[in-house]
């Protein structure tokens, strides 16, 4: 089995309640969704067997590792992190549209999708959904959505109207926190 891999590579998470935590990051290409915001390129990957990406994150000595997208829950499975990966700390970044694998030990959601859509895809208890939004977007109630340790609130770009507009939400809705993309600030992978 071979996986589409976009990169691999050792940072810091960039956002949401981890952020500032070393991981490896193992960005799969392809994506179910075509969100126009989307920071991967899916046209570029790299075919690798699972025994291949072990390879290039032990490289790193760390771990924890960040499966990320594209969207990751079209390629990894159970399977996959039984057998290769459960030496480490799996986390997933995933859009919420498809079920997450047996041996992840953190799920954060970013949904892209109507609420309706995603209460019939979602997993039922989250670490965290985080929803990338521009100014007048309208964001559920944390009732609509699965249970989740955190909700966070992300501008989709530094534009002044899209952070004054996330900070007024958090303000109002206190159940939600503020999350600022610092990799892409700092102008870090």
């Amino acid at each position: 089995m071979k996986l589409k891999v976009n990169e691999i590579f050792h940072s810091v998470q960039g956002e949401g309640a981890n952020a500032g935590m070393p991981a490896v990051f193992v960005r799969l290409a392809g994506c179910n969704l075509n969100c126009p915001f989307c920071d991967t390129r899916h046209e570029s990957f790299t075919e690798m067997s699972p025994k291949e990406i072990l390879t290039e994150v032990e490289k790193y000595r760390c771990k924890r590792i960040i499966w990320t997208g594209g969207e990751p829950t079209l390629q990894l499975t159970a399977e996959i992190l039984q057998t290769y990966f459960l030496r480490f700390i799996n986390y997933i970044e995933t859009n919420g549209t498809n079920p997450v694998p047996d041996g992840i030990s953190y799920i954060a959601v970013s949904p892209k999708v109507d609420i309706l859509k995603l209460q019939k895809t979602m997993p039922l208890n989250v670490n965290e959904i985080r929803y990338a939004i521009k100014a007048g977007d309208k964001i559920p109630y944390t009732v609509e959505l699965p249970k989740a340790d955190h909700y966070f609130v992300s501008p989709i770009d530094v534009a002044p109207e899209n952070i004054a507009y996330c900070l007024d939400f958090v303000k109002k809705n206190p159940q939600w926190k503020l999350s600022v993309q610092i990799h892409k600030l700092l102008n870090i992978k």
